[in-house]
């Protein structure tokens, strides 16, 4: 039987060996600084550096850990200017279009969504008139019919995804 197209949705990580309270450590740390040592996460998380080594490769090949990147500050980059721009299409939204201004260096993330909008895309750019820029572009691909753009004035918290998970609750928790 062919394997059914998905249009390149993610699967599922992990084939196999489900991830344990130690890979998560040593996935909180590499989400705080990617660039900590073996024998550094040796000493936090109690296993020897060839063990970690083995650990981060096994998280690596199995899609748990997708790339090592950089970090870049936008104003540092002359892109001070971050926007969240609401895309109302035709139809579910996701066009051929929409997917290929995901090519613009601008373009940091393109978000299918339920709700009043289809896509959320998160721009960062060097200045309102290269939002309306932007914006202009958008216009042109077939299907958009509207868009709601929100400026962010300040970011409080912007990170990645974390390994670690929040303790539940138990009833009656959240009245204290």
């Amino acid at each position: 039987m062919a394997e059914k197209e998905t249009d390149k949705i993610r699967k599922t990580a992990l084939q196999g060996k489900p991830i344990d309270d130690l890979d998560r450590k040593i996935l909180g740390i590499l989400a705080n600084d990617a660039t900590v040592s073996y024998a550094e996460m040796a000493k936090t998380v109690g296993l020897s550096a060839p063990a970690i080594h083995e650990r981060v490769k096994r998280l690596r090949t199995s899609g748990v850990i997708k790339r090592t990147i950089a970090e870049l500050d936008g104003p540092a980059t002359d892109k001070p200017f971050l926007a969240f721009v609401h895309v109302e299409a035709a139809g579910w939204g996701k066009t051929t279009g929409l997917i290929e201004i995901g090519k613009l260096p601008e373009v940091e993330e393109i978000h299918s969504v339920t709700g009043d909008t289809g896509i959320i895309l998160k721009v960062r750019m060097r200045s309102t008139e290269a939002v309306e820029g932007f914006l202009w572009r958008l216009y042109d691909i077939k299907g958009v019919r509207g868009t709601r753009t929100y400026v962010v004035l300040n970011t409080h918290l912007e990170r990645g995804v974390q390994a670690e998970f929040t303790p539940e609750l138990e009833e009656g928790d959240h009245l204290k």
